[in-house]
């Protein structure tokens, strides 16, 4: 995630020498997004959000404004990233053994991760950020 201040332009300025520092050194396969924080301050917004979006879509970001204050988009954000690896998880794992018969596979047998605050079978299990089961 490359975050910046859409109420600090040169925050977002810096996006483009992040965003190829990260590609630099990072894994080809590697999900990144676009994240404009502080969108509960739009009064005092530097950065039009036309401008992030064009900027994502050049360089085949995901992009979504959030507020860490008030939780706007934090979650969707987090969630968009993990849905996006695990799709490039799950199709790397039938390239690497085409003609395998994943029906029968324990390859792609995952571990079940239990949000805090989700309704789950488990049990109520609770504490902690993520539990696996």
């Amino acid at each position: 995630m490359l975050v910046y201040d859409l109420t600090k332009r040169q925050s977002f300025d810096h996006m483009a020498r992040w965003l190829e520092e990260l590609r630099g050194h990072a894994d080809k396969n590697i999900v990144i997004m676009l994240i404009a924080n502080k969108c509960d301050l739009g009064s005092l917004r530097a950065v039009p959000v036309e401008d992030a979006q064009e900027f994502a879509e050049r360089e085949n970001l995901f992009f979504m404004e959030t507020s860490a204050l008030q939780s706007t988009n934090v979650e969707g954000a987090f969630m968009t990233v993990l849905t996006e690896i695990y799709k490039i998880i799950s199709k790397n794992t039938l390239i690497a053994a085409p003609g395998a018969d994943y029906g029968k596979s324990q390859s792609l047998k995952g571990t079940r991760i239990i949000v805090p605050g989700q309704d789950s079978d488990s049990g109520g299990n609770s504490g902690g950020c993520c539990m696996l089961s």
